[in-house]
């Protein structure tokens, strides 16, 4: 398999549940710059849609979108509980918190990193990333994850978007189950591979 990303960007989400997953797999960089890999290659040539992450299987078929490539990575490896089996409700939850994170949190923060937005409008989305971020914290109240003891996938996409925060002025300072959750991801041994291999971490 081979995961299309850019360093700390979405795709940093599927990069972990790969190394948690002990997949073979091969990381190849797209710049979300010059939408260009390192061989000169337009990146549009294999994503029409210009962004990453993309996840191109043995067969060549090709799979787009972090919520759906995290759950096909989940299911190639039952065994390791990174995703509860299909059809429980537990899989639906999973797939509640992957919806919460990528309509609520994750977008929340696109007009933060567009030079063309107002400061005015920044303040709202500032605003309203804490007014989730609020909520999220008294979830994992008691918690040590998103889905209760056991890492599972929607704990990868919030770890990777939540970064993104003292980048772009939201204070999540006194939220101390988030921070507190945060820290436990950062610790986790498939979540620092991934990170050093993006080169955010040394």
């Amino acid at each position: 398999m081979k995961l299309y990303y850019s360093p700390g960007a979405c795709s940093l989400s599927p990069h972990i549940v790969l190394k948690e997953s002990g997949l073979p797999f091969e990381a190849v960089l797209a710049s979300t710059k010059t939408h260009k890999l390192a061989d000169g290659t337009d990146y549009y040539t294999i994503n029409p849609k210009g962004y990453v992450p993309l996840l191109e299987l043995d067969d060549g078929q090709r799979l787009t979108e972090g919520p759906a490539i995290v759950q096909y990575i989940a299911d190639q490896v039952p065994a390791q509980g990174l995703a509860p089996a299909a059809g429980t409700m537990a899989r639906y939850r999973v797939m509640e918190w992957l919806n919460f994170i990528s309509s609520e949190v994750h977008k929340s923060y696109s007009p933060l990193f567009n030079p063309a937005m107002p400061e005015e409008g920044k303040a709202v989305y500032r605003q309203r990333l804490l007014g989730r971020y609020q909520w999220l914290n008294e979830q994992l109240e008691g918690r040590q994850y998103l889905m209760g003891e056991q890492f599972t996938v929607p704990d990868a996409y919030l770890f990777t978007v939540t970064n993104w925060a003292s980048r772009v002025g939201v204070d999540l300072s006194g939220l101390a189950h988030l921070q507190a959750f945060m820290a436990r991801m950062l610790a986790r041994p498939a979540v620092q591979a991934a990170m050093k291999a993006e080169g955010l971490i040394a």
